[in-house]
């Protein structure tokens, strides 16, 4: 079984390496590089990798190595708080989906009349559409987010 391979420059972690086969390629991803993942209930993990558009689906079934490995991760990641380098990843339920984002990639906000937060995902064409009133807990971590960045609200009040 393969794992996750640390690199170090000079004792600093500067990166996690992950091996996967698909779709009969061999990759050599950064996975600390990848901004995004959509994880789906029948055991299916997404996510794109990083300068290009190009997206990458693991399941349990046919990529098991692959899926778990990117599974530990993402429990290391998000579960445990261990996020380095400013990240900012949360857990939202986004269209009845678990998406894990590390906001501190995000570019742009939006901010509608109607109090909807848009954003775009990095490395995909993927927005994520935010209702304060659907999605209570997923708008309030991008909105404290934002005003801890920015020091600003999208509230057309502030």
């Amino acid at each position: 079984m393969q794992e996750i391979r640390e690199s170090f420059s000079e004792g600093e972690l500067v990166a996690y390496w992950i091996k996967i086969n698909y779709e009969r390629n061999i990759y050599l991803i950064d996975i600390d590089s990848i901004t995004a993942f959509f994880c789906q209930e029948n055991k299916r993990i997404t996510f794109w990798l990083p300068n290009s558009s190009q997206e990458i689906t693991l399941n349990k079934q046919n990529c098991e190595h692959d899926y778990q490995s990117v599974l530990f991760y993402l429990k290391k990641k998000i579960e445990t708080g261990e996020q380095t380098n400013n990240e900012w990843w949360v857990k939202i339920i986004y269209e009845r989906q678990e998406w894990l984002i590390d906001l501190s990639c995000i570019t742009t906000f939006v901010g509608e009349p109607n109090g909807r937060i848009t954003f775009w995902l990095p490395d995909s064409k993927k927005d994520i559409i935010i209702n304060p009133n659907r999605d209570k807990e997923a708008y309030q971590k991008v909105s404290e987010f934002i005003k801890k960045v920015t020091g600003c609200s999208l509230s057309m009040n502030n």
